[in-house]
């Protein structure tokens, strides 16, 4: 583990996998040491959002002592998601993970998905849990429509925005991911359980 200043009012703490990004957040998530007032998990780094005046010195004290402690995972919610699994990919994530198209959705519903962070987009939250391991295209698509589910690597998540990118496209959902109306405008935040439902 290494903690770096992130400016004048963060803390960047690297870790070595994902899996000990989500056991500190999970920690940190449940118990914040003084003066910290945000926590923004990544794929392996924490960030530590600080109030003004915190003791820097104490906080990184208190993240090497987390670290020490199992935790369970933060939970914020589950929710459920509906999906008309029609994607462009599905016949090649079908051919890459050696299944059916009619097994890759079965897969995809019947995981419980979890957001272990958020980024690339506003909304756009990149859930664990399954097994359709993929790699990205080889081509990224210049547009990928809002509400796309798709697959990379371990991870699954659904395109708030159009936008280009370059996972593996299995379905479409109408769920809006990010409105500004909304509070949190975010539907997916680290911790959400996630349940997708075949449309």
């Amino acid at each position: 583990m290494r903690i770096l200043p992130n400016g004048d009012a963060a803390l960047l703490v690297e870790l070595p996998d994902l899996d000990e990004m989500l056991a500190l957040y999970a920690a940190l998530a449940a118990e914040p040491p003084p003066g910290v007032v945000d926590l923004v998990p990544a794929a392996r780094t924490v960030t530590l959002l600080l109030a003004p005046g915190a003791d820097r010195a104490a906080i990184a004290t208190a993240v090497r002592a987390a670290r020490g402690r199992p935790s369970g995972a933060a939970s914020a919610g589950t929710i459920e998601i509906p999906v008309l699994y029609d994607g462009e990919d599905l016949h090649d994530v079908a051919e890459l993970t050696g299944r059916t198209p009619d097994d890759v959705i079965s897969a995809h519903v019947t995981t419980p998905w979890r957001v272990a962070f958020t980024g690339f987009a506003p909304g756009f939250g990149y859930l664990i849990g399954g097994d359709l391991n993929v790699p990205r295209r080889r081509t990224p698509r210049v547009r990928v429509p809002a509400g796309s589910v798709a697959l990379a690597g371990e991870f699954t998540g659904v395109y708030p925005v159009d936008s280009p990118g370059g996972w593996q496209l299995i379905g479409r959902t109408d769920a809006v991911l990010w409105d500004l109306d909304r509070d949190p405008p975010a539907l997916l935040r680290p911790g959400t359980q996630v349940r997708f439902v075949s449309a």
